[in-house]
């Protein structure tokens, strides 16, 4: 990996809106989820969110406690322009790995299948860390063979596991039933628990 996949690429992918990735809504499989999620009160971390029409989605169905990260300021700009009301103190310019509070949900969109593969394990790592002790991270992950030729770089559902298990129990990994057309087949599903202590 020569590339250097920091704030300066981001911010070039965005200003030449090379941004592939962006569906411009909130992408089916997450909208399921949160649908169903009744607890209004959870405080939700979306990281790496880019244009976030998941937490402009979350915020206008009631969820006030929805913080946004991403290392590039443009698309934080973009979410504050169309969600004015969108408190500025939840947007987030800031490095996923240098964050230090604790969620009771982290939502995960294309993300961690744009970080280069050595940062996997320490996403996970991370992840566990930022959750308050039930806490969950729920999402869809890329499921197609790993490649250099990204982001997004790919990955399978062994590759998955073996980051994940050991900070969390699997409640959930299927392929999704309800991607998208261009991403059909491509996505997984999951629902992870924090491990107990």
């Amino acid at each position: 990996m020569s590339r250097n996949l920091n704030e300066e690429y981001w911010s070039e992918r965005y200003a030449s809106n090379n941004t592939g990735w962006d569906i411009g809504e909130i992408s089916s499989p997450l909208k399921e989820y949160i649908d169903q999620i009744t607890d209004k009160e959870l405080k939700i971390l979306i990281p790496g969110a880019g244009n976030s029409y998941e937490a402009e989605y979350l915020y206008r169905q009631g969820f006030k406690s929805v913080f946004v990260a991403d290392i590039a300021e443009a698309p934080l700009d973009n979410l504050k322009k169309r969600l004015p009301e969108f408190p500025s103190h939840q947007l987030l310019k800031s490095d996923f790995f240098e964050l230090q509070d604790k969620f009771d949900l982290i939502l995960e969109q294309t993300f961690f299948c744009a970080l280069p593969v050595n940062r996997r394990k320490d996403y996970a790592e991370k992840a566990s860390h930022l959750l308050t002790e039930n806490g969950k991270i729920s999402g869809v992950f890329f499921n197609f063979n790993l490649t250099e030729d990204g982001p997004p770089f790919g990955g399978s559902k062994e590759e998955y596991l073996q980051y994940f298990s050991p900070y969390f129990e699997v409640e959930v990994l299927e392929k999704c039933y309800n991607s998208i057309p261009p991403r059909q087949g491509n996505e997984l599903f999951f629902i992870f628990r924090k491990k107990q202590k």
